[in-house]
């Protein structure tokens, strides 16, 4: 079967299988921002229960299994009572394991920010959140968000694991096609291209825009 007759008899599978990728991609992202942030800040609290929790959340994430984890919220949290569908344990699964990873970059990079910067926020009498939030952390962002286009672009593709608990997306619609038909090579061959164009044309200009953008409110264009 040629590309064009696969694509004639599935493509509408594959679309549909595409859009919740990026349903999930975008939800993960969220999960894996508000998490990162809120870890990468807590583990520099100068309050130890703040910084121990981030501390333990960051190490469990970043040192275990994504697929472990994954499983784990669908399958093992009901045991203890908490009941997730298989959409909303999956991008909770990937946008955890990501921000933990997201978390040490936060925290880098507001490390990074030259300590005169502070001196200064402190020099102006300024509030520790109003010094954070108006001097340390816009230049901590066009430091972070170079490393964080990589770690979208490994969201993307950690979401292809959420097809093992039933979450009909791409990579679960490629499945069941492969399986139908045995065409793998056209099957696994036009995933392929839609998760690459997907980080190519998606998420890398994205992300390219937004250094821009944050480069200019700096005055660094």
């Amino acid at each position: 079967m040629s590309i064009l007759e696969f694509l004639q008899n599935y493509g509408q599978a594959l679309l549909q299988g595409t859009l919740v990728t990026c349903a999930q991609f975008l939800l993960a992202t969220l999960v894996a921002v508000a998490a990162a942030g809120a870890a990468g800040i807590g583990k520099l609290s100068s309050k130890w229960p703040i910084r121990s929790v981030s501390v333990v959340y960051i190490e469990i994430f970043r040192g275990t299994s994504l697929l472990v984890q994954l499983y784990w919220i669908f399958f093992v949290l009901p045991l203890f009572g908490l009941t997730l569908p298989n959409f909303t344990a999956g991008y909770i699964s990937v946008g955890l394991n990501i921000g933990a990873y997201g978390a040490e970059i936060v925290r880098g990079a507001i490390e990074s920010v030259p300590r005169g910067q502070w001196e200064a926020g402190t020099a102006l009498s300024m509030p520790q959140g109003v010094r954070m939030r108006r001097i340390i952390l816009p230049q901590a962002l066009a430091i972070m968000l170079p490393p964080w286009g990589n770690l979208l672009i490994e969201l993307l593709k950690g979401t292809a694991l959420v097809s093992l608990i039933s979450v009909a997306d791409l990579m679960f619609q490629t499945r069941q096609i492969n399986a139908s038909t045995y065409l793998s090579a056209q099957a696994f061959g036009t995933a392929l291209i839609i998760y690459y164009i997907l980080a190519r044309f998606l998420i890398t200009p994205m992300m390219r825009w937004a250094e821009r953008l944050v480069a200019r409110r700096l005055g660094r264009a």
